[in-house]
């Protein structure tokens, strides 16, 4: 049984009258971000005016390399320290908060990289997702009827889930054996034993065979028929038309745009991040020589201009 018991299915048509623009409001928010700034240097990773993400739907995050996307999830999950901005997640602050802190407020992530322990069981694995065990304490842990029976509900649940992403026949296997799309399949298996109202995925589709790639969809939406807010990274474009409902894209650092996928593509400040703002009109030899000749021309008159003074 779920600790959340207020989870369930929202229809996606909640979003039909949300305008489709930057930082616009959501009829019911479970995570809103306002002024989160990033700095590297000189260089602005993230600088996010206003976002608000809808509970209980799949939201797309997307945008050109480099345009700030794992950042600002490591950001709002805790992994980094902005320089400036709030978030709410449930309408409590958690900027202050450590990663495994926001986990137990019901918010985890997966990351582009996979992160399971190669040298322990993918049993062992999963077991390790779980919140609040009793046996972690060094006390308890002596006396093992303290925590065995929670132990017990914990392999179950573990096992529960395996058996869902088809992993069940490698639970006494190392981790370090499995396939790149196994190892997703695992991290989304292991978030799920945290039991979180938000999951967020950076980029679970990258590296997947197809044969994995249509079952990744597939848990993703099952996610959402669940009650649990999706959060995805995707650069494939075919997959966030087959599972967002929502789709906000980022470009140096900042949201310029947002709505359903159906709107994205024509949205022209979308194309111009993703193909630059002259993508449609080619520079032509001609163009080039006119354009290479007035900048010689008008260093020319600067010089001479310099030399009459």
């Amino acid at each position: 049984m779920s600790r959340f018991s207020e989870l369930k299915a929202v229809d996606p048509s909640v979003l039909d009258s949300v305008a489709q623009q930057p930082g616009a409001a959501k009829p019911d928010p479970v995570l809103t971000a306002t002024g989160i700034t990033r700095r590297f240097g000189g260089l602005i990773a993230v600088e996010v005016e206003h976002l608000e993400v809808q509970r209980g739907l799949i939201t797309a995050l997307i945008g050109p390399n480099g345009a700030g996307k794992t950042t600002f999830f490591n950001l709002i999950t805790g992994f980094d320290l902005p320089d400036d901005g709030t978030w709410t997640f449930e309408g409590r602050e958690m900027g202050t908060l450590p990663p495994h802190k926001v986990a137990r407020q019901g918010m985890v992530r997966t990351f582009q990289l996979t992160k399971a322990l190669s040298k322990i069981t993918v049993m062992d694995n999963m077991k390790l997702g779980a919140p609040n065990q009793s046996g972690e304490n060094f006390f308890r842990a002596l006396v093992h009827p303290l925590w065995r029976q929670q132990e017990d509900e914990i392999e179950e649940r573990a096992i529960a889930l395996l058996d869902r992403f088809k992993l069940s026949h490698m639970s006494d296997e190392f981790a370090g054996t499995l396939s790149g799309g196994q190892r997703k399949l695992l991290e989304m298996a292991r978030a799920l034993m945290t039991d979180p109202k938000l999951i967020m995925l950076d980029e679970p589709m990258a590296g997947v065979n197809p044969a994995l790639t249509q079952s990744l969809l597939g848990h993703v939406k099952s996610l959402r028929d669940e009650g649990r807010t999706v959060i995805f990274v995707e650069h494939d474009m075919d997959v966030v038309r087959d599972i967002s409902d929502w789709v906000v894209v980022m470009a140096e650092g900042m949201i310029i745009a947002e709505g359903p996928h159906s709107a994205i593509g024509e949205n022209q400040a979308v194309v111009d991040a993703y193909l630059g703002t002259h993508h449609d009109s080619a520079l032509t030899f001609d163009d080039e020589t006119t354009a290479k000749m007035a900048a010689e021309a008008a260093a020319g008159a600067d010089s001479a201009e310099g030399t009459d003074t």
